[in-house]
């Protein structure tokens, strides 16, 4: 009942939707010089700091280190930047909402399309990066589709929660800062983790549906299977999100217009 009333509204105001995606992307680079070329600047040059430290200070002479940091790094960007926004996506618009109808979810969704078309666009990086570094595409490159359709049902369904809640609890803008932060650390962007199995810590990544994404997305661009226990992980946090935060969103978006 609820999955249809949202899909006949989708159908019903798909251009909105496009309009305000198009609008977050002009919006985002509205007074950037570089514009979208700082969309394939930026992640080049995390990576080249981000290598240049930890490579020095774990001793890495993997000479494809470099690639591993990037991956993760867009992964984990694109899922930061995407909730972020969605997070305050209805605040945000709260004049449009009082005077124009447009389906509540579209906000937080847009915010999560236009950061993920931003995102698709530095993947351009990672493919320059992969032919610098010579680690060449191979059959289970066509995997890559998994974590990145993965990525953006779990950026939409965390978002569609945290803009619920924020319409609500504004405070929760700063705490989702401090468990990014967590989540960051826990997604083994800079360092591997194979050493730590084994041992309680190791426990820790299971908990983590991002972890899980960035290793099936390594997975495609290293050129090896996907393991199952991640597939699995990714996939059930990834859809469970979006049922929850479908099902919340409903029976929460009439009482919005009493807060913003």
């Amino acid at each position: 009942m609820v999955l249809n009333k949202y899909l006949v509204g989708f159908k019903k105001y798909s251009f909105l939707l496009s309009e305000l995606t198009k609008k977050g992307i002009k919006l985002r680079y509205r007074r950037s010089y570089l514009g979208i070329v700082w969309t394939l600047l930026d992640p080049l040059f995390t990576m080249l700091v981000l290598t240049l430290v930890f490579g020095t200070i774990l001793g890495r002479s993997d000479p494809t280190f470099p690639l591993y940091i990037l991956s993760g790094r867009l992964i984990y960007n694109s899922f930061s930047q995407g909730t972020r926004t969605a997070m305050k996506s209805i605040r945000g618009n709260s004049g449009m909402i009082k005077k124009v109808y447009v389906p509540k979810y579209f906000y937080p969704l847009s915010s999560v399309l236009y950061n993920y078309i931003i995102f698709l666009i530095s993947l351009m990086i990672l493919a320059g990066t992969m032919f610098v570094l010579k680690v060449y595409p191979t059959f289970y490159l066509i995997q890559i589709i998994v974590p990145l359709v993965l990525l953006l049902l779990l950026t939409f369904g965390v978002g569609l929660i945290l803009a619920c809640i924020t319409v609500f609890f504004k405070d929760i803008e700063y705490l989702w800062d401090v468990a990014l932060m967590l989540i960051m650390y826990t997604s083994a962007i800079f360092y591997h983790v194979d050493q730590l199995k084994g041992s309680r810590i190791y426990n820790v990544f299971y908990c983590n549906p991002l972890y899980a994404i960035i290793r099936l997305f390594r997975s495609a661009v290293y050129g090896v299977p996907m393991e199952p226990v991640w597939l699995i992980i990714a996939s059930v946090a990834a859809v469970g999100s979006v049922l929850a935060g479908l099902a919340i969103f409903y029976w929460k978006q009439d009482e919005f217009i009493l807060h913003i």
